[in-house]
């Protein structure tokens, strides 16, 4: 299996140009492009601004419960509402021009094979993380996101290729863990989904995108949403499910947190995100922090 890591500012020009001279030389063309980029800044390729996002609420402060995890301990959170500035700053860090950039890059460059298909990550969430999240600056962003999907469709139809917004159920990763509220959230709904026996980790809901919604075995056109986006959230979205989610939520204590919600496989999975917690491994051992892979550094 073909594969190449580049280490450097995937918003630059530089990764841009340093990726399409390995498609050259190794592969010639491509026919799919993921586009997954979550960052709190983004240094603008031609002025070298540097350009920061907001995880903040629009219009008022919001206020919820939600879980210390340093402390392991239930708080009340606020977040004080964005400003016009940061609404539009988080639009262009974290919304859908620099996905435009890299698939026009791409394919001024030759490199875009017949029918390639091009999809973007996102999130919408549910009601209780809406104000800080959906409704938030943030949506803004994913708001732009679909925008530049609806671009990029009708750009790449007249090479037979797609353009379209995946949106993903809830994960434990670095950048949910930044957001107020999802830590908890995860904890509950996780907790309800396996019950329910329709949890999935980040490499089953993927494996199911691929398999059921953009290479289907009878070659059809994949089922989307109003807006032309691949649903991977459904499963989470289920009435059951989220109606579960909204009784539980005022329930929960510090007392009761472990109990009622899967805080500790939360805990779990997010230390592992950085190498801890994992079986076999012996953590007293002296390492070489110092290790070599296959790795190019762009300038």
């Amino acid at each position: 299996m073909y594969a190449k890591s580049l280490n450097g500012d995937a918003f630059s020009n530089e990764a841009k140009q340093k990726a399409i001279e390995l498609i050259k030389q190794d592969l010639g063309q491509i026919d799919l492009v993921v586009y997954s980029l979550a960052s709190p800044v983004r240094k603008m390729p031609d002025t070298g601004e540097l350009v920061r996002s907001a995880l903040k609420p629009i219009g008022e402060t919001y206020t919820s419960t939600a879980v210390d995890t340093n402390k392991d301990v239930i708080i009340e959170a606020s977040v004080e509402p964005a400003t016009e500035q940061e609404i539009a700053d988080t639009v262009t860090v974290m919304g859908g021009q620099d996905w435009e950039l890299w698939i026009q890059a791409l394919e001024e460059a030759g490199v875009l094979a017949e029918g390639c298909k091009t999809v973007a990550y996102s999130y919408i969430g549910t009601e209780l993380t809406w104000p800080i999240y959906w409704d938030g600056a943030l949506g803004r962003a994913k708001m732009d996101l679909d925008r530049a999907a609806t671009a990029l469709n009708e750009k790449l139809a007249a090479k037979g290729g797609t353009a379209n917004v995946a949106v993903l159920k809830s994960v434990v990763t670095q950048a949910s863990s930044a957001i107020p509220v999802m830590p908890l959230y995860i904890a509950m709904v996780f907790k309800k989904m396996r019950e329910q026996g329709v949890h999935e980790g980040c490499m089953e809901q993927i494996y199911r995108m691929f398999s059921q919604r953009l290479y289907k075995e009878d070659v059809s056109a994949p089922e989307v949403d109003d807006h032309n986006r691949l649903r991977l959230d459904d499963w989470e979205l289920r009435d059951d499910i989220q109606q579960h989610c909204r009784d539980l939520w005022p329930q929960i204590t510090t007392e009761n947190l472990r109990e009622l919600t899967d805080y500790d496989m939360y805990k779990e999975e997010f230390i592992k995100l950085f190498g801890f917690g994992i079986e076999g491994i012996d953590y007293d051992a002296d390492v070489n922090p110092e290790v070599e892979f296959d790795v190019i550094d762009i300038e």
